[in-house]
């Protein structure tokens, strides 16, 4: 298996990789929650997924927050380009 294809690329891994990172985030396992968030985060911009990108920036700005770590809370929002957002409702 190369490296490429150990990464999520297809819709059913992100939807799975995404499923973990809500329930780690859940149980305030936020390290966790981040490592699953990122791997989502590159799929969707690997995939030239705006709205995924943004969606995905702002789940790893709130688990960073939870983590006590503002400064990279700050920066995953400003890739998603906003201040606090209505996708995570």
């Amino acid at each position: 298996m190369s490296a490429a294809s150990a990464t999520p690329s297809d819709i059913v891994s992100l939807r799975m990789s995404h499923c973990r990172a809500e329930h780690a985030a859940r149980s305030a396992q936020y390290h966790l929650a981040v490592l699953h968030y990122r791997t989502c985060l590159e799929a969707a911009e690997r995939r030239e997924d705006c709205r995924a990108v943004e969606f995905f920036a702002l789940k790893l700005a709130h688990c960073y927050e939870h983590m006590g770590l503002p400064d990279k809370a700050a920066s995953f929002r400003a890739l998603a380009g906003s201040g606090p957002s209505p996708l995570l409702g």
